[in-house]
């Protein structure tokens, strides 16, 4: 896989280019957005209003400030230029995101280059088409692309490289003797071991349906490994879920629900509410990607907690096919321009300027926010968070990576469909059959 193999030898770089420091490397890196940034500077002229929609609300932390930061250098080198910013979280986004569709979408939106959400939107022509030799220089990692593309032309740009992780507290293991689990038995027993001692043991976003498809995507893929593209395609494409590693995964996810490894009500608490667990300190676990690393950088988190955040992956499963080094991994979340843009030339133009390697990529990850599409070896100073170099040291000794989770693979009905009723069979309320059944007529 293209993906699989460019991250790994990307990462590499970046974990050497950390030990040796930037160097000539990192000047060479520099020249073709300085270049750029040439191309993209403003000059006086109509005063012009863009619109970006956007999937992150949280204009103060993580990716959000990043986002904002950008269009705030953009209008501040570009006077003439106003930009608008209207942000929802994830859900609300995507709902408001089909009726802009309808209607006309704003100038600038976020996308995400998977077949659940990528294929009817271009099948709608409601995106403006992008010069792809406009990004030879941009760093992007080989294949990261390719989700962002159809009939081979390219229309969208990706963000992030994201990594299903497992946050944890490394003081609060620690003080308690509790170790990070080797395998999927371990991650259970663990569960019981933590709530024995009256904190919950994984805080799981489990109302909006998504990250517990992800958990059964990293369950499938430490099953299947080299074979779960070919599993999870096939399912969706024969509208048959009968694959026995897809009912083993599935009866591990409802395993974790025995065990008490998520907190009480978690399958219908949100992405806030998660995330608020672990970072009070109410849970020693939060499961979620690669883009919450910015938690160790967030000073409304209580500096121990904050300082004490930690990742682990996945765990083996007894009888799969995956190793440790097998992780859950894909391209995420990007931008793209509205074909009906009134405004396309600077529509364009901001979209590349997101782009240049010292914007998105340099400020994220001076930030904390996750692990981008681009080449971040330029930016690295060796003094970066724990969790930053441990997600470097992930991606780096990856011996495979999943692509695109189970959820996103199919059409948007599909989606809709498992996203709607994985809680039921996690939390017991619907058995495996019945589950794999309704999913499968979805795909019909």
């Amino acid at each position: 896989m293209k993906f699989k193999k460019l991250i790994a030898v990307a990462m590499v770089t970046v974990m050497t280019t950390a030990m040796i420091g930037c160097g000539s490397q990192a000047a060479d890196s520099q020249a073709p957005a300085e270049s750029a940034a040439q191309d993209t500077s403003g000059t006086a002229g109509e005063e012009i209003t863009l619109k970006v929609f956007s999937n992150l609300p949280d204009r103060k932390n993580g990716q959000g400030l990043v986002e904002q930061t950008v269009i705030d250098n953009y209008m501040s080198e570009n006077p003439n230029v106003k930009i608008e910013v209207e942000a929802l979280d994830e859900e609300a986004y995507k709902t408001k995101f089909k009726a802009y569709s309808m209607e006309g979408l704003p100038d600038v939106v976020s996308i995400w280059g998977q077949p659940s959400f990528l294929d009817e939107v271009l099948d709608a022509g409601v995106l403006a088409e992008l010069d792809e030799s406009d990004y030879a220089d941009y760093g992007f990692l080989s294949g990261s692309l390719d989700g962002f593309k159809k009939d081979g032309k390219l229309y969208g740009l990706p963000r992030n490289t994201d990594v299903a992780v497992f946050y944890y507290n490394a003081k609060m293991f620690k003080d308690n003797g509790w170790e990070v689990p080797a395998t999927y038995d371990d991650l259970l027993k663990l569960a019981g071991d933590i709530k024995a001692a009256g904190i919950i043991p994984c805080a799981m976003d489990g109302g909006d349906g998504w990250p517990l498809a992800v958990y059964l995507t990293d369950v499938l893929f430490k099953l299947t490994n080299d074979k779960y593209a070919d599993t999870a395609t096939t399912a969706i494409q024969n509208a048959d879920f009968s694959n026995e590693d897809i009912k083993k995964a599935v009866e591990l996810l409802h395993e974790a629900d025995e065990a008490g490894l998520f907190q009480n009500g978690y399958d219908s608490q949100d992405y806030g509410t998660a995330q608020n667990l672990f970072t009070n300190g109410q849970s020693a676990m939060y499961y979620m990607g690669s883009w919450d690393a910015s938690m160790a950088l967030n000073e409304d988190i209580d500096e121990e907690i904050r300082n004490n955040i930690r990742v682990f992956t996945m765990p083996v499963i007894d009888g799969g096919a995956a190793k440790a080094t097998d992780i859950t991994a894909w391209n995420g979340g990007g931008y793209a321009v509205s074909a009906s843009s009134a405004n396309l030339e600077e529509a364009k133009k901001f979209l590349n300027y997101l782009y240049l390697p010292e914007n998105l990529s340099k400020i994220g990850w001076e930030n904390g926010v996750g692990m981008s599409a681009q080449d971040e070896t330029a930016f690295m100073t060796g003094n970066e968070t724990e969790v930053q170099k441990q997600l470097v040291d992930l991606i780096g000794k990856a011996t495979n990576v999943s692509g695109t989770t189970i959820n996103d693979r199919g059409s948007a009905a599909f989606k809709t469909s498992i996203e709607s009723q994985i809680q039921s069979v996690s939390n017991g309320s619907t058995n495996v059959e019945n589950f794999l059944s309704a999913i499968s007529e979805a795909c019909k």
